[in-house]
């Protein structure tokens, strides 16, 4: 268990250190929204990206296994959402909820993918 706590607290340390670097490149008017594609067409992007991966998911007919490999991308969706509103938002609350939900939902993915590969017990699987 010590591998995965080290590992997902390196993971929260490196999204902190993302997030301030947003954060201060943001402040500092780093970015022009000018240059930038804009918000509505990022963010159709990326529903779509996570849409195509949720469906590419091959039913297992075991329904742990199947929600953790559908959930993986639909959580990466958030990751990528929240990430577009630190390149686009303003309001420094949702700047802070999405810097958290990039986080969270990074933690939530390692965790998914160390289930997903262990190996399946002969209690869970579905015939």
């Amino acid at each position: 268990m010590k591998p995965i706590r080290t590992f997902l607290l390196g993971l929260v340390a490196a999204s902190a250190i993302a997030g301030a670097a947003a954060a201060d490149l943001h402040q500092h008017g780093a970015t022009s929204h000018a240059d930038e594609t804009t918000f509505s067409a990022v963010m159709d992007a990326a529903m779509a990206r996570m849409h195509d991966a949720m469906m590419a998911v091959k039913p297992t007919g075991n329904p742990d296994r199947d929600f953790a490999a559908m959930m993986i991308p639909h959580h990466q969706g958030a990751i990528d959402m929240a990430e577009i509103e630190l390149r686009f938002g303003t309001d420094e609350r949702l700047r802070r909820l999405a810097q958290g939900i990039i986080v969270e939902q990074r933690q939530e993915i390692a965790v998914m993918r160390k289930i997903l590969s262990e190996p399946t017990s002969a209690s869970t699987a579905k015939p």
